[in-house]
């Protein structure tokens, strides 16, 4: 007797979002967060998209608490998640519409929405400042000062890891003053997995990692990398470096910079004009 195959664990939100696409005609819109934030931080990306005509999704990474208050109390949940675990975990949620989406993540999210593309499961990508996949080989000294502390010290990669302040400043706020920063990081920061930052720190270096993009699919269909000008965490050097790997797809592929931008750009006040940079392209070709 054959052992029985649990279905996905989905969430009764992932669920609700999924039964909304699928009695609509509209073209979905998968979001996809990066490490240290949550789904809530798409919120107002969902509402520009479903005002322009699409159904937008927001999958959590597993086991994601509801509310940043949540995350806060228990950090512990967010460690251990591999990059792995949440491109099958997004796949199985687009597994279950009915028409390909469109597919948006931001940092680790854009490295996320690129594996997706990757496996032919998008109708158009947009990678926000997007993680670092094999064969992206700047590091950049900006990038270092932001993430190396997590990387030289072994221990970090089972933990969660939260940002002090003064690192969010660094990362992700760069270009905005301290009111803002410190709005930002009390509205939106959470901990995030050890593991999935030292995949893409390794990438390079470990030949089985699960930081891979398959950029040569050509079912990966038309890509638009986003990157701030100012950002420290994924500098343009990082940025560049994927669009010159996958503009070998015969795929439209394009990039394009965001001026005085820094990390936090889909959370921060000019979060507007990269999303309908974003929404502009989807509507080319989804």
């Amino acid at each position: 007797m054959s052992a029985t195959v649990s279905p996905p664990p989905f969430t009764e939100q992932e669920l609700e979002q999924v039964e909304r696409a699928n009695a609509t005609t509209a073209t979905p819109v998968v979001f996809v967060h990066g490490l240290w934030l949550l789904p809530s931080s798409w919120e107002r990306w969902a509402e520009l998209f479903e005002e322009a005509g699409y159904v937008a999704l927001t999958p959590t990474w597993p086991d994601d608490p509801e509310t940043v208050e949540e995350a806060r109390a228990n950090p512990d949940v967010l460690a251990k998640k591999t990059l792995k675990e949440v491109v099958d975990h997004t796949a199985d949620v687009i597994g279950k519409l009915e028409r390909k989406p469109a597919v948006v993540g931001h940092s680790t999210g854009g490295l996320v929405a690129q594996m997706l593309a990757g496996r032919g499961l998008s109708a158009a990508t947009v990678a926000i400042d997007p993680g670092v996949f094999r064969g992206v080989l700047p590091l950049p000294l900006s990038t270092l000062r932001a993430s190396g502390p997590f990387l030289v010290n072994p221990r970090y990669r089972g933990r969660a890891i939260t940002l002090t302040f003064d690192q969010f400043k660094y990362g992700w706020t760069n270009a905005l003053d301290e009111d803002e920063a410190k709005r930002l990081y009390d509205t939106y920061h959470v901990a995030g997995s050890g593991i999935a930052l030292a995949q893409m720190a390794n990438a390079n270096l470990n030949p089985r990692t699960e930081s891979k993009v398959d950029t040569k699919n050509p079912d990966r269909g038309p890509l638009l990398i986003l990157e701030g000008e100012k950002d420290h965490t994924v500098p343009w050097a990082i940025a560049n470096a994927s669009y010159k790997r996958q503009k070998r797809n015969p795929s439209v592929t394009e990039i394009r910079k965001m001026p005085d931008r820094g990390h936090s750009l889909t959370i921060d006040h000019g979060w507007r004009d990269v999303a309908e940079t974003a929404l502009a392209f989807v509507k080319r070709f989804a």
